[in-house]
This record gives C-alpha cells, sequence and structure tokens, in this order.
C-alpha cells in the first residue's frame, strides 16, 4: 500500500522571501527593494491574491541556519501561507542542496514557490525541476568564485603587510573611500582604503601589561590586578578583574594570556587558516608595534617556562630507565623495568634492570659502564665530512626533486606574468585600452606575482634549513666524544634520551648496541651506501650474492660512524630526516624544551 502523503490545506495568500547578504554592499538591483519591485511586477500581476507579509534576511546565503527563512520554513509547515514568491533562484539560497530540499518539502505541503526572474518555472514539473537545478548550481558556483576571489584579494593584502580583520586591542581600523585620494592610490584600493593604526590611549594598557610580563616576578593573575588598579579596561569596557554572583573574583588571564601571544603586537603578520599559511616573523606589518620582536619572544619564553609541568621527583634514579630492552636468542626484544627489590637488607637497596618476576636481573652499574664505550664510537671521521654533505645534497635532490621542478616552474610563471604586466601597459599607453579594464587586470596581474613570489621565498627558506640542519647535526656529534663523561648523572641520561632509542643487551648482560634516534641513523646509514656519485642507490629486490666486485666497493665505502653494528631499519628519505633534524637539533627559545647543544655544555 502506498505511502499516505501529508497534504495541508494552507490559507490563501502569498508571502515574500527577501533575502541580501549585506545592505551595504549588496549591487542596487539586488536591493532588497529592487526584490520587492521585480516580485510586484512580475509574479503579484499573475496571482491576484492576499499579501500575507514577508521574510527579510541579512545572512549568507550559503547557510541554512538564516532565522527568518526558517520561521518560514515552520510557519509553512503550519500551513499560513499558499504562495512563496522571491525575485531570484540565488536569493532564496545559495546552498543547492538545502534550497531544492525545502522547495521540494513545501511543494509536498500545497505552497507554490515562485521567483520572479522564472515566473513560468513550475518545481512540481519534471523539467522545471531539472532547470530549476541547474540554477541552483549555478548560484552555487558563483558564490564559490566569489568567495575565492575574496580570500585571494585577502591573501593579497595580507603579503603586503596590511591586515584584513578587525584590528585587536589597542589598535583601530580606519578607513577611506578612494575618491579622496590621489590617482596612484586609486588603482591600489577597491571602493575603500583601509589601515590599522595604534589607539594611543589603549597601547598604553598593553605596553604596561608587557612591562609586567617581562620583570618575570607577577603571574597572570597579579597582571590583571595591576591593571585593574590603574583603572585600565579592556576595549569593551569589560574589566580585567570583577566578582562572580558567589562573590569570587574572576580574572580574566586568559584574555591576557592571547594577546600575550599574538604577534600583531609585535608587528607582524601572522595567519594560519585553510587558504593563508604565515609563519612569524615572515611578513612585516603596516604597523606601530607595541613591543619589539626581541621583547615578544623574551614573554613567549616566560609564559612557555610557567606552563611547563616538572617531571615529579623520583626516589631513586636510574640511567637507563626506558631504554634498556633484552634481546632473546630468537631475535625478539623485551624491555627491562627497574628495581630495588632488597632495599631493607642494604641502604637504598641494589639497583637492577629486570624482567618482573623472573630470574633476569642485571645490575645497573653492570649495564651503565658499557654505555660509554659505545657511545664514543657515535662520532664522524673529520675526513669523512666532504662526502656526507655531498651524499646529504644528492638526497636532497633527489628525494625533493619535485620542490626543484616546482620553483622551475614558479620562475617561468613569474617571468610570464611580467610579461603580461608589459603587454598591459603597452596596450594602455599605444593601443587605447580604457582605464577600468586597465585596472582590473592590473590589479589581477599583480595578485598573482605576489602570490608566485611569496611561494618562491617559502621554497628557498626550506633550502637553508635543510643545510643548516645537517651542520647542526655534525656539531652535536664531535661534542658528543669529548663531553659525555663530564656530566653528571641526570644530564647523561637527558643526553642518551635524545640520541638512543634502544639500549640492547643479550642474555648475559653484554650491551650488543645502541639503536640511534634520527638523524644519526641516517648520517650511520651512509657509511652503508657507500660513495657513490650520487649519493644513493637503487633498492635490490630479494637476496642476491655478492660478488668479488661488491667486495671492493665496500672496502672503499664511506666510514661514517667508528661502530661494528648493521643497520636494523630502512633507510629513510632525506626529506624526512630533515625535519627530525629540526626537531631534535633545532635551538628555540623556550627555556622548558632543553637541547643537546644544552646539555653538552660544560657546568661552571
Amino acid at each position: 500500500m502506498a505511502r499516505k502523503r501529508i497534504r495541508l490545506n494552507p490559507d490563501t495568500g502569498f508571502v515574500k522571501y527577501l533575502r541580501t547578504s549585506d545592505e551595504e554592499v549588496q549591487a542596487p538591483e539586488r536591493s532588497q527593494a529592487a526584490q520587492r519591485r521585480d516580485i510586484q511586477q512580475r509574479l503579484i500581476a499573475y496571482h491576484p491574491i492576499l499579501d500575507l507579509g514577508e521574510y527579510v534576511d541579512n545572512y549568507t546565503g550559503t547557510s541554512a541556519d538564516r532565522k527568518h527563512y526558517q520561521q518560514m520554513l515552520a510557519d509553512a509547515r503550519r500551513g499560513k501561507f499558499s504562495h512563496v514568491f522571491a525575485a531570484t533562484p540565488d536569493r532564496f539560497g545559495r546552498d543547492d542542496v538545502e534550497a531544492l530540499r525545502a522547495i521540494d518539502e513545501m511543494t509536498r505541503l500545497g505552497i507554490c514557490v515562485r521567483f520572479a526572474s522564472h515566473p513560468d518555472l513550475n518545481p512540481s514539473d519534471p523539467d522545471d525541476r531539472l532547470y530549476l537545478n541547474i540554477l541552483f548550481g549555478m548560484a552555487k558556483r558563483e558564490s564559490a568564485i566569489t568567495g575565492k576571489r575574496t580570500t585571494g584579494g585577502m591573501l593579497s593584502k595580507l603579503l603586503k603587510g596590511e591586515w584584513t580583520w578587525r584590528a585587536p586591542d589597542g589598535y583601530v581600523n580606519r578607513e577611506v573611500k578612494i575618491t579622496e585620494l590621489d590617482r596612484g592610490e586609486q588603482l591600489q584600493h577597491a571602493r575603500y582604503k583601509r589601515w590599522v593604526e595604534i589607539d594611543s590611549e589603549q597601547a598604553q594598557v598593553w605596553r604596561y601589561a608587557w612591562d609586567l610580563l617581562l620583570q618575570d616576578s607577577m603571574t597572570l593573575d597579579q597582571i590583571c590586578e595591576a591593571l585593574a588598579a590603574r583603572g585600565y579596561r579592556f576595549r569593551s569596557g569589560a574589566p580585567f578583574v570583577q566578582y562572580d554572583k558567589l562573590g569570587r573574583l574572576v580574572y580574566r588571564r586568559k584574555d591576557v594570556s592571547k594577546v600575550f601571544h599574538s604577534w600583531f603586537y609585535a608587528g607582524w603578520v601572522v595567519v594560519d587558516n585553510d587558504w593563508a599559511n604565515i609563519p612569524p616573523k615572515t611578513v612585516r606589518g603596516n604597523w606601530e608595534p607595541v613591543v619589539s620582536t626581541e621583547e615578544f619572544e623574551r614573554g613567549l619564553a616566560i609564559l612557555a617556562r610557567r606552563n611547563h609541568m616538572p617531571q615529579p621527583q623520583k626516589r631513586y634514579f636510574y640511567l637507563l630507565q626506558g631504554l634498556v630492552y633484552l634481546e632473546r636468542a630468537n631475535g625478539s626484544q623485551i624491555k627491562l623495568t627497574c628495581s630495588r627489590p632488597n632495599t631493607k637488607r642494604t641502604a637504598n637497596g641494589a639497583a637492577y634492570y629486570c624482567i618482573p618476576s623472573s630470574h633476569l636481573n642485571y645490575a645497573c652499574s653492570d649495564i651503565d659502564e658499557q654505555i660509554p664505550s659505545h657511545l664514543q664510537r657515535v662520532q664522524v671521521e673529520p675526513a669523512a665530512l666532504p662526502k656526507i654533505r655531498r651524499a646529504y645534497l644528492a638526497d636532497i635532490e633527489h628525494y625533493t626533486g619535485s620542490r626543484g621542478r616546482e620553483q622551475k616552474q614558479l620562475e617561468d610563471a613569474l617571468r610570464r606574468c611580467e610579461q603580461r604586466e608589459l603587454n598591459l601597459w603597452r596596450a594602455f599607453t599605444d593601443h587605447g585600452m580604457q582605464a577600468p579594464m586597465y585596472q582590473k587586470l592590473a590589479k589581477e596581474y599583480q595578485e598573482e606575482r605576489q602570490r608566485i613570489e611569496f611561494a618562491l621565498r617559502a621554497i628557498k627558506q626550506e633550502n637553508r634549513e635543510y643545510i643548516a640542519s645537517l651542520d647542526a647535526a655534525l656539531e652535536v656529534i664531535a661534542e658528543i666524544e669529548t663531553r659525555y663523561l663530564r656530566q653528571d648523572g641526570k644530564r647523561r641520561r637527558e643526553i642518551l634520551r635524545q640520541i638512543v632509542s634502544k639500549v640492547v643487551i643479550d642474555e648475559a648482560g653484554v650491551v650488543v648496541r645502541l639503536e640511534l634516534h634520527p638523524p644519526f641513523t641516517y648520517l650511520y646509514s651512509l657509511k652503508n651506501r657507500g660513495g657513490s656519485v650520487n649519493g644513493h642507490q637503487p633498492e635490490m629486490k630479494g637476496n642476491k650474492k655478492k660478488t668479488s666486485s661488491e667486495d671492493k666497493d665496500a672496502g672503499r665505502s664511506l666510514q661514517v660512524f667508528k661502530c661494528d653494528r648493521n643497520p636494523t631499519q630502512s633507510e629513510r628519505s632525506a626529506l624526512s630526516l630533515a625535519s627530525d633534524y629540526i626537531e631534535y637539533l633545532e635551538f628555540t627559545s623556550f627555556p622548558q624544551r632543553i637541547t643537546l647543544e644544552q646539555l653538552l655544555i660544560d657546568e661552571q
């Protein structure tokens, strides 16, 4: 039995649905007055029925979360009207799925939906329904293109050091119509020239807040109290300290912390969203900073140190805690724990690396004493340094060859863009191109050139980071042999945790090998690949018997480490290892992150 369709007997009459994204920026032909006029002239004349009112939204059509749109759907389900009139399909909505769903629902309820731009279009007719689907698809595409054009323009402004959103507390947004500017500046803006400038009064609030932070003697709550004591408030008028309903003091520490973490106050454009990624200290902003870059970074370091949660002090100390593994005869590995089982018989007991509830117990002192001899083998032969750099650069070229092609393509695109700009200028000066067309095309070419230049700068910056990270790794390795034994137990453990991933012992308690973290494993892999011309060799599938010529080549292989173990993992690409260099060896200003360079500094 077919399902019975619910059909209302709605009140006879029509309602109008009007929508604009923003009344101030809509073109006159799409204003609400124009929509009413189109509906009056093209629809009401054909449907002489009662006018029951209108629903008006000032919101984007890509979202169904429109207050009066939802109210209209709710009233339709209650049968309050029999017709819905809109000027064009895109005024009804720009989400084709949602708009068609709503129209189908009202059609099933017996409500007619009509558009002034297509008076004869009946959504209940299959052919008209298909055409309506095309119209909504075109509206959605237009919205997507407009959004892409808008974000492209915003990105161009950001790359020039301008700001496209509301300025944070301590700054104000300014604008002026382009009719008040000279001819040269009019070509750089649309209808308004907008910029950000410092608010002389509110900027004093945050300058004082930074002074308190840089003293490194006050918490964020105390800074809020100090600001409130001077009568300072946020731009919105909200106080820094206030009482809640229970009479308790509430501090606006989160809002203050957000300001202390914003690079805007140091004069830098920093954005990270779906369509723009501008890292710190890349693009300088066209506004006066409240604090210098050095002061801002020092403030970040203070906040980072306070946020760092120190590890709880343990009662006993073990040098290799979490690093020791027992390798069985069959090749399997078991992680050992630390224990002092006889604390009642001796002072603090005897320390063991062991497997709980087993007879396998190894004295910590016996294992720890073997570490220096193994660790001292992790060093670079001075004669091998030039070969290491050549092999590393060859790997970068091999694994990141696409970046080289991308850079060449960008350089070619930049030259083509410059040629188009030159041809455009010739067309304007020699062939009489109209000024509005010239301005539009010149702006598009300028934005394209800026995007290409920004991409080229990003690629060149990455190449510099690769070389710097390799040199940092080599410098650290050179210090390990001479500095490790001079440190106390805790510093030795920190060094080991950044170099060693596993300390593997056999059942006799002898250290078999140290498995290293990147980038040390990568440098070791150069030993086994040999000093080939291109820095890398193709991978061989299956087991292949080594020939006598290969034995000779192995004797001439690149000796990077004084080490006698075989690699335990497959060779990784140089591109991923470059990020490992930065992760493990980069020196940052955050105190809670102790780098290997710091650990190797002799104590005074």
